[in-house]
């Protein structure tokens, strides 16, 4: 695996990758580089699938992700400023667009960009003590990493303007009953509760977790009818992969399944 400067990547059990945002100094906020090795590491899963389940993390225990380095912004121009959001859109599509799916745990604050990349993300899992806000307004800016849309579709219109026209934080409880986050979890067992839902996931056939994300997240924008059109599309891939076989196999046998994702 190559080396990374802002991005600590762990293999680890089960075809599992746990990627951790390694900036603590600045709370995790990503600069320039730090959402191009972002980009690199999940662009080449469009390509590839070496692994089975991803979960994103931040280093420490107070913020998961504070959004764009606000210090390196300052000094920038213009032009320079929409470029480097360029590089930042093309590290949320990476994370969107990413087959394989991609778990959140959300260690301490998502702020801005911070809580658009956990809107990226398939699911998340937080500390108790994690908190969220998008924050753009109160800087002259609005959000620009998708959150005006993912936030809505998620937690639903009217509270959604409330938060991102008001910049307001809310806690994990909130973020919980309103179907943000999945689960709660102590702040010292977040990362290994979310591992072992990864590493659940990657027990599962992986083609077909795959095309199953693929039918939710592509049938969502679309009416009943198409959508349930793309369902079957995507069904009809995995009919004569050799998983399939195996998984009937292994239920007549009365035994575990062994997927090799083919």
């Amino acid at each position: 695996m190559e080396k990374h400067t802002t991005l600590r990547v762990e293999e680890r059990a089960e075809a599992v990758l746990l990627a951790t945002l390694d900036r603590p100094e600045v709370a995790n906020a990503f600069d320039t580089g730090a959402a191009l090795e972002l980009c690199e590491l999940f662009e080449r899963f469009l390509a590839v699938q070496p692994y089975r389940c991803v979960v994103i993390t931040g280093a420490g225990d107070k913020a998961f992700c504070a959004g764009a380095d606000l210090k390196e912004r300052s000094s920038l121009s213009d032009g320079q400023w929409r470029s480097q959001h360029e590089v930042f859109e093309r590290m949320f599509r990476a994370v969107r667009d990413c087959p394989i799916p991609v778990i959140a745990a959300v260690n301490g604050a998502a702020y801005a960009g911070g809580l658009e990349l956990v809107l990226h993300c398939d699911f998340a899992y937080a500390s108790k003590t994690a908190t969220f806000a998008l924050t753009e307004v109160s800087l002259g800016i609005m959000p620009g990493g998708g959150g005006t849309q993912t936030l809505p579709r998620v937690i639903g219109e009217r509270r959604a303007k409330e938060l991102i026209l008001a910049a307001r934080p809310f806690s994990a409880e909130e973020a919980h009953a309103w179907g943000l986050v999945n689960k709660l979890c102590e702040p010292g067992k977040l990362v290994q509760e979310a591992l072992g839902a990864a590493e659940h996931i990657a027990s599962l056939a992986p083609l077909a977790v795959r095309q199953a994300k693929h039918a939710i997240r592509r049938g969502l924008h679309r009416d009943l009818a198409s959508a349930m059109e793309l369902e079957i599309e995507a069904y009809n891939r995995l009919v004569g992969t050799e998983d399939r076989k195996e998984g009937l196999r292994a239920f007549s046998e009365k035994r575990k399944p062994k997927f090799e994702g083919r």
